[in-house]
């Protein structure tokens, strides 16, 4: 899930909002506004719900990023990455750059959620209940109370043995602990997560056609992105099993078709897409040798064919500083989330300032479906060592 607006950094981790997470905000402030509060303490003019929804609604969301940054914290003090903190439409994710090192710094990773949740709403009650002592406004007192109830509730479904929630974490690591094999306890907790994510959307479901009631699409809704996220982290186990170790070297395409970057684009047209030029995207070059950018047939779209005679490859190519590069001996698994989130799905292939090759996700695919990889027998490393095969960017 990718940021749209950054935050800057909190204790070090870098945070930021999805579009999506105005969805929350705006449904969290009406259900209060136009419902909960009036309901509880009628009377009240419609801008004093609203200024308290909107109010209750901030806090939440910080009570949300308080349970990521927990994780975050965490899983850096046993020596695990973390690339940042994403709010969205279903609340937060932290996303940790590498495993948890051992069975125990999963349990501890995983846990500090839940628990950091369940001590906010304790907290929370506790004011609540401090300011109904003091006679304060009943009304700020039922938004405490709101609080404290969702950050509960938040600790205990987040609690449940299925991935990709926190106790899905916590399950992995009881089955890795048991079993000594990190892909297999990932698997079982990926199945866990599925098999709760299609009960929440049959029940969902189930309240909108008999029930006729349209909160049901809420939990349906719930249910379809655990389905999709326990699927894509047993995907991602997988391919971190086949490709652990393996070189950016071994799977990239070598000696990747180049374009001078004082070739116009009507002279390059010109030589595809039957000649050397059949790809979508292209590493340009100096004069000297040297990389300059890449130049992609979007890019080339976007200029008038009437320009193309006098507009250069150097014109409208992305600059170096743009493009995502990495030495050949890297690790495929470290470049990875820098592909994921570029907008090229591409990295040049630098050694010492030389261009050797191209990767993009593409490449990564295949190799994970290649028998030479993918081959059930023999131990995980003897399937990495393994030659790829012939590729196309």
């Amino acid at each position: 899930m990718n940021e749209t607006l950054s935050l800057g950094r909190i204790a070090g981790v870098r945070v930021g909002l999805h579009w999506s997470v105005l969805v929350i905000f705006a449904l969290v402030t009406v259900a209060l506004a136009r419902g909960r509060f009036p309901a509880a303490h009628p009377g009240q003019a419609p801008a004093v719900y609203w200024a308290l929804a909107l109010l209750t609604a901030v806090v939440f969301l910080g009570s949300l990023l308080v349970h990521e940054l927990a994780h975050a914290v965490v899983a850096r003090r046993n020596g695990v990455r973390v690339d940042g903190i994403t709010l969205w439409m279903l609340g937060g994710a932290a996303r940790l750059h590498d495993e948890a090192p051992t069975p125990a710094a999963e349990l501890r990773i995983a846990g500090v959620g839940p628990l950091t949740s369940l001590l906010a709403g304790g907290v929370l009650a506790g004011v609540a209940a401090g300011l109904d002592a003091l006679h304060v406004s009943g009304l700020v007192v039922e938004a405490f109370a709101w609080l404290a109830a969702i950050n509960v509730l938040l600790a205990v479904f987040n609690a449940l043995p299925a991935a990709p929630l926190d106790g899905g974490r916590l399950l992995r690591a009881f089955l890795w602990h048991r079993t000594g094999d990190r892909l297999r306890a990932t698997r079982g907790a990926s199945s866990a997560g599925r098999a709760l994510g299609w009960l929440l959307v049959v029940a969902g479901f189930v309240a909108v056609l008999y029930g006729r009631d349209l909160s049901g699409l809420w939990p349906a809704l719930i249910g379809w992105f655990l389905i999709a996220a326990a699927t894509a982290e047993a995907r991602q186990a997988e391919m971190r099993n086949l490709l652990g170790g393996v070189p950016v070297s071994r799977v990239m395409t070598p000696n990747p078709v180049t374009v001078p970057a004082t070739a116009t684009l009507a002279g390059f047209l010109a030589e595809g897409p039957f000649g050397h030029y059949r790809h979508s995207a292209f590493p340009v070059l100096a004069a000297d040798g040297s990389v300059g950018g890449v130049l992609t047939l979007r890019q080339i779209d976007a200029t008038p064919p009437q320009a193309r005679a006098g507009t250069t490859v150097r014109d409208v190519m992305r600059p170096l500083g743009d493009v995502v590069v990495a030495a050949p001996g890297e690790p495929v698994l470290d470049l990875l989330p820098r592909l994921e989130t570029s907008p090229l799905r591409r990295a040049l292939i630098l050694d010492e300032g030389r261009l050797v090759g191209i990767l993009t996700l593409s490449d990564i695919t295949r190799a994970l479906t290649w028998p030479a990889v993918s081959a059930a027998p023999g131990p995980a490393g003897s399937r990495r060592d393994r030659p790829g095969q012939p590729k196309e960017t």
